[in-house]
């Protein structure tokens, strides 16, 4: 049976990037050889470094503008503490949006480097709104946001005008809806949602942002050594790179960006309407701060969950419980998940209706 892949991530991915990478684990590019166990500095494999670094630009219409992307290691996590270390300049201060766990975690690291200004936080409704109203110390180094929130199921509609750097982490919905990457100084996201399978993160950086910490930062962690050695400054994660590349070749052919953004807009405006119109059924979120990639709701009666959960499972569902903070379900709608998919969940939570 067919399987709906609905896990927060890793998650799932096109089937023809399965079926691609499949024959470059047994024969990468005619060579004889594995992808998994090619060199890293062999000719084929920069040259999948370097169209990966530049499709990425492309898609995001930051050719030309000033921007390197770079494949590092560490997952979104690491970039807590490379941001920081690479922008906060010595005895300033940076500025953060509180909007769920890993937002908190950012600011966390952050700590560690000088005074951190929590300028605004739905900490006080379990994250379950984006903050509207907050004002923004123009003496930060930078304002950091969290675009998605994948355990909460929020995610920000729109982003401040400020004249400091702006970062966001886009973790989980990097690629999926058709934005002004150009407002953003620094982007960063861990894989394993919308691009490959977990093992390389992904960071879009203003090269004229760098260098003025004031900071000795180490080789490792320094984008700028990064940028000069070509995502190559220790061994990448050849594999996923290279997953990661062809899913980005497979939206640039589906038409990029804002194609996808109306195929998940259409996904996720048939879920919704069936959480709103089932009395079975309720969202956790503010309605205009629900996320496009997941969708978090409860069971109005938790009476129904064994029931429920049969059903989902025996339609070939996976991945829908929800995360143990918010409870109830989940269901992560990345790019790659077909509208099929979606509307094999919703006949579900009918069928539950109906049997009630």
């Amino acid at each position: 049976m067919k399987k709906h892949n609905y896990s927060a991530g890793p998650c799932i991915l096109p089937q023809e990037v399965f079926e691609e990478a499949s024959k470059a684990i047994l024969n990468f590019n005619d060579s004889g050889l594995s992808i998994l166990e090619i060199s890293h500095r062999s000719k084929d494999f920069v040259a999948v470094m370097d169209e990966a670094r530049a499709l990425v630009l492309e898609l995001m219409n930051l050719e030309g503008k000033g921007y390197q992307a770079l494949f590092l290691q560490g997952g979104a996590s690491l970039e807590f503490l490379m941001v920081p270390y690479n922008l906060m300049k010595v005895e300033g201060k940076a500025a953060y949006l509180d909007t769920g766990t890993w937002a908190s975690g950012a600011i966390k690291e952050a700590k560690a480097f000088g005074e951190t200004v929590v300028v605004a936080s739905s900490k006080d409704s379990n994250y379950n709104y984006i903050p509207k109203e907050y004002t923004i110390p123009s003496d930060a180094s930078y304002f950091h946001c969290t675009s998605n929130n994948t355990i909460f199921g929020t995610q920000m509609k729109s982003f401040p005008t400020t004249d400091i750097p702006l970062v966001c982490d886009m973790s989980s919905d990097i690629f999926s809806r058709d934005i002004d990457f150009s407002k953003f100084d620094l982007i960063y996201a861990g894989a394993q949602k919308n691009m490959g399978p977990a093992g390389t993160t992904l960071v879009v950086v203003k090269e004229e942002i760098l260098g003025k910490s004031g900071r000795t930062i180490p080789n490792i962690l320094n984008y700028e050594q990064h940028i000069t050695k070509e995502s190559m400054y220790n061994t990448p994660p050849v594999f996923a790179v290279y997953t990661s590349l062809l899913t980005l070749r497979w939206l640039k052919k589906l038409g990029g960006i804002a194609a996808i953004e109306k195929i998940n807009e259409s996904k996720a405006n048939l879920l919704y309407s069936e959480i709103d119109r089932n009395p079975l059924f309720k969202g956790t979120v503010a309605k205009e701060d629900r996320s496009i990639m997941n969708a978090t709701f409860l069971l109005e009666n938790e009476a129904h969950q064994e029931l429920f959960d049969s059903m989902w499972k025996k339609a070939g569902i996976s991945g829908i419980n929800g995360h143990r903070s918010v409870g109830g379900y989940r269901a992560s709608m990345y790019n790659a998940l077909p509208l099929e998919s979606v509307k094999v969940l919703v006949d579900v939570m009918k069928e539950l209706e109906k049997n009630i």
